[in-house]
């Protein structure tokens, strides 16, 4: 046994739970039940690895853990006992051993776990599911968010959300687990990446709690990202994703001070900016731009390109973000890149140009604090510190996450008479 930190066993669960369920799934079937089974195998080893140390082979103890919850479950009727009975007949003694380094014995070139995960990605978009069901359920399984995270994040009652996800793996009850052919694969791949970039922004801005960042959902997001670009190399849908990704990560050292509080992109210390990362998202987006057409995870992927290339706050092509910004507010209504917009508006035309397009935008942006907090930061750089005051302070009220209700505060009380 391995004895590692809480922070680590933590990390752990989290990145090992999507497999687990994608092998008993594809085992077992009856996602639902094979769901909660690895929910209590997930509580086992968090009360147990802290004190006894993390198994040499963490995925596979909870596999088998897991395992026998599940078999616990299924032999309370008798039909599915003897089914359980035929699939393990049928089933190697070591089908969830994990193989030694460099041996693939699924003949697909990557390990089995990663196939499960991406399996079971696709699976979780199923289109007998609606896409907030796709989302939600995708979310939970695989991006190992709470409910109440998921909840939060869509601004709906946590109830009403277990409610969703309970249904979902209802609708999914006996389908087969099999990697999706090329059909299914091409008509999923919108609601697959949907799901992703939701998993990355949960994690690079947290809805709710203490912490700005949650580094483990952010960098989960990218590696399944990373495992789907290996599966449709050229994609640009996949590509753009992935630079939009990287390239806002590369950021997250300076995002926030030494008290966790947040940092602002026009305060930020760009020497934290990690250029490893920025040169391989720069190097992403050109390559999602040229496999084309070019759709909205590119253009977002170039606009923030064009902010990790600027030197200094001053040196960023501001025109340039606008008119990538114009063509995609052309292309989706998403309210997100409006008010985006709104703000490459204020800095080539000034605030009161900016001001105009927030206000446009009014009843449409969800959640209303993010409107509220550029509002106060237009009116501020326009010279009306008092709406500006009461605009940070809506602001403020409006978040569930303590960082960024810290810096509005800080920047109402800035403004105080």
């Amino acid at each position: 046994m391995d004895r590692r930190t809480d922070v680590t066993v933590e990390e752990l669960l989290r990145r090992h739970a999507p497999q687990v369920l994608g092998a008993l799934v594809r085992r077992y079937g009856h996602f639902d039940q094979a769901e909660d089974s690895v929910q209590e195998a997930l509580i086992a080893a968090a009360g147990q690895w802290p004190g006894d140390g993390v198994p040499d082979n963490p995925r596979g103890w909870l596999i088998r853990v897991a395992s026998r919850r599940l078999t616990d479950r299924l032999r309370s009727d008798e039909a599915r006992r003897r089914r359980e009975e035929t699939a393990a007949a049928l089933t190697p003694a070591d089908a969830f051993v994990a193989p030694p380094p460099g041996e693939d014995p699924s003949g697909t070139g990557r390990a089995p776990s990663e196939d499960d995960t991406l399996t079971l990605l696709f699976l979780c978009c199923h289109p007998a599911l609606s896409p907030a069901a796709q989302i939600a359920l995708t979310l939970r399984a695989v991006g190992g968010l709470t409910t109440a995270e998921i909840a939060r994040a869509h601004l709906v009652p946590e109830a009403t959300m277990a409610q969703r996800i309970s249904r979902a793996k209802r609708t999914l009850r006996g389908t087969r687990f099999r990697r999706p052919d090329a059909e299914d694969r091409d008509r999923r791949l919108a609601a697959v990446l949907q799901v992703l970039y939701l998993i990355f922004n949960e994690g690079y801005t947290a809805t709710a709690g203490p912490d700005l960042h949650r580094t483990d959902l952010a960098r989960e997001a990218i590696r399944l990202t990373r495992a789907v670009r290996r599966l449709l190399p050229h994609e640009g849908r996949v590509t753009g994703l992935l630079a939009l990704m990287v390239l806002t990560e590369a950021r997250a050292p300076a995002r926030t001070g030494p008290d966790g509080e947040l940092v602002p992109l026009d305060a930020q210390d760009r020497a934290l900016w990690d250029r490893t990362a920025i040169a391989e998202g720069t190097a992403l987006a050109e390559e999602a731009l040229a496999q084309g057409p070019v759709g909205d995870y590119q253009l977002q992927a170039a606009v923030a390109a064009l902010h990790d290339e600027a030197e200094r706050p001053e040196d960023t092509d501001w025109p340039q973000i606008l008119a990538l910004y114009d063509l995609l507010v052309r292309r989706t209504p998403d309210p997100a890149a409006a008010l985006g917009r709104a703000v490459a508006v204020a800095m080539v035309d000034g605030p009161r140009a900016g001001l105009a397009a927030v206000d446009a935008l009014t009843g449409t942006v969800e959640p209303r604090f993010r409107l509220d907090a550029v509002r106060g930061h237009l009116l501020e750089r326009a010279g009306e510190p008092a709406a500006a005051r009461a605009a940070y302070r809506s602001a403020a009220d409006g978040t569930l996450s303590e960082p960024e209700a810290r810096y509005l505060r800080r920047r109402a009380d800035r403004l105080d008479p």
